[in-house]
């Protein structure tokens, strides 16, 4: 299954419990011996394979184990300041978000009651 905006939540946890599970039969290790060396309980083993939530550090140690953490640099890269955006702040790094100011705000507000 292609992991994509369009699946719920708990279809995604799903499928990420599938791969974890396929991966870990992969490289031939139980869900006691994953978690013994992952540093988890075998119940969260158990829990991230059917599709429930776990704690972003237990994956993160499951990950490691299944030599997965490679895939999580593709997946969140290192972002760095585009070139443009260093000329305008000179050379300086964005350390807050700016608000935007919504569609039509320097139009004056009404109930549309007009039309």
């Amino acid at each position: 299954m292609k992991i994509d905006h369009l699946l719920s939540d708990t279809a995604i946890l799903g499928e990420l419990g599938t791969r974890v599970a396929r991966r870990r039969l992969d490289l031939q290790l139980t869900q006691a011996a994953l978690a013994e060396q992952a540093g988890v309980a075998k119940r969260t083993v158990e829990r991230v394979e059917a599709g429930a939530s776990a704690q972003l550090l237990s994956l993160i140690r499951i990950f490691r184990v299944l030599e997965l953490l490679p895939g999580l640099e593709q997946l969140l890269p290192e972002a760095g300041p585009r070139p443009m955006e260093l000329l305008q702040l000179k050379g300086k790094q964005r350390q807050r978000a700016s608000s935007k100011p919504a569609a039509g705000a320097d139009e004056p507000w009404s109930w549309d009651d007009d039309a």
